[in-house]
């Protein structure tokens, strides 16, 4: 008797786990036409074999550099480990677990991070955390990304979160339960190839205090140190992105603090010129990203440093690889194809998810 009351519980149990992870699979977002930014962390654990260069940062990396341009131009391996407005100790924990897979010769890390010194919105942490796979990288990063009125528990049990999601389902929430998704980046780049001119120069607005954050550099120290125990070199960047408005005095702490741990800061925005970038052609949102020409013609720019100044060495000749990486070439102008004959047809994207919130 009481063997069969244990195995009923046990088969109860057994029950109501399962429902539970079906219902948590079923109502997690899927981030697929909808915040199609959302995807771009999940889609790294895909990749095979390692990169020469990994970048972190924020949508002005992930919409700046073509890794496909890197590899076509000067056989560099490379890939965008990029989320919606990533946090600094989002990259930091980022990287850490990256590098769990794999070490690079080059980390390259954008700047504009640095201007946050305390966690923003729970949207766009969902956004570089629930892609992470399950790590203690993944709960250090939770517990630093996470509002005050956030728990811990929310980002272990999804359910917990988006269980009054019934309304907003569609079908790819049944098609993705369990499907893996198309593949929608290029090595984590994001492709946009519609134009939206510049139409006036933002001025950046008088601040109260202009020093960036003890908590933001702290997390810099932490990315250097990162990098010197792995004998990786660190490049520091500012992506040429009109706004959010980058001040010179945000330009002077980095230019100090590069020239203090003996780091190449390279601020784009002072290269606009000589990079070839023109604003009436090269952005999608009028200025601040870049669109797939601009990121194209920077991508060529920063791969003639990362290949004269690096000694990064040009792998196509690697028989292996470049046959991965055909298939990359190739999936990455079919997509650049159909968004110019969408953008033709109907004068705007129409396959292209959402920006983040």
């Amino acid at each position: 008797m009481k063997r069969e009351r244990f195995f009923i519980v046990f088969v109860v149990i057994c029950i109501v786990l399962v429902s539970l992870h079906l219902l948590q699979r079923l109502l997690m977002p899927k981030y697929v036409s909808v915040v199609a930014e959302g995807s771009l962390i999940e889609e790294y654990y895909g990749e095979k074999g390692n990169h020469d260069v990994i970048f972190v940062g924020d949508c002005e990396v992930y919409e700046s550099f073509s890794p496909i341009t890197l590899w076509e131009e000067y056989g560099i391996t490379s890939y965008i480990r990029g989320s919606a407005q990533q946090l600094i100790w989002q990259s930091y924990y980022l990287l850490e677990e990256t590098l769990k897979y794999e070490k690079p010769e080059i980390v390259v890390f954008n700047v504009l991070a640095m201007k946050y010194d305390e966690p923003q919105k729970e949207a766009y942490n969902r956004l570089a955390l629930d892609g992470m796979k399950m790590s203690f990288s993944k709960l250090k990063s939770i517990k630093a990304s996470m509002l005050e009125d956030e728990n811990l528990i929310d980002y272990l049990f999804p359910l917990l979160r988006y269980h009054s999601r019934w309304s907003e389902l569609t079908k790819e929430d049944f098609q993705y339960m369990y499907k893996e998704k198309d593949k929608m980046f290029h090595n984590g780049y994001y492709m946009r190839a519609d134009v939206k001119p510049v139409g006036s120069i933002p001025v950046g607005k008088k601040l109260p205090d202009y020093r960036l954050g003890v908590r933001a550099y702290y997390y810099l120290d932490g990315i250097v140190n990162l990098c010197k125990e792995n004998n990786i070199e660190l490049i520091l960047i500012k992506a040429p992105s009109l706004y959010p408005y980058w001040y010179d005095e945000w330009e002077t702490q980095m230019v100090q603090y590069a020239e203090k741990h003996d780091l190449q800061y390279i601020n784009f925005l002072k290269l606009i010129e000589e990079v070839g970038i023109d604003f009436d052609e090269d952005t999608y949102d009028a200025g601040l990203h870049l669109n797939v020409s601009g990121a194209e013609k920077l991508s060529v720019y920063f791969g003639k440093i990362l290949s004269e100044n690096y000694q990064i060495k040009d792998r196509r000749d690697d028989k292996v690889l470049s046959e991965i990486w055909q298939e990359k070439v190739d999936f990455y102008y079919k997509v650049k194809e159909n968004q110019y004959r969408e953008i033709e047809k109907y004068g705007r994207l129409k396959t292209v998810g959402t920006q983040a919130p």
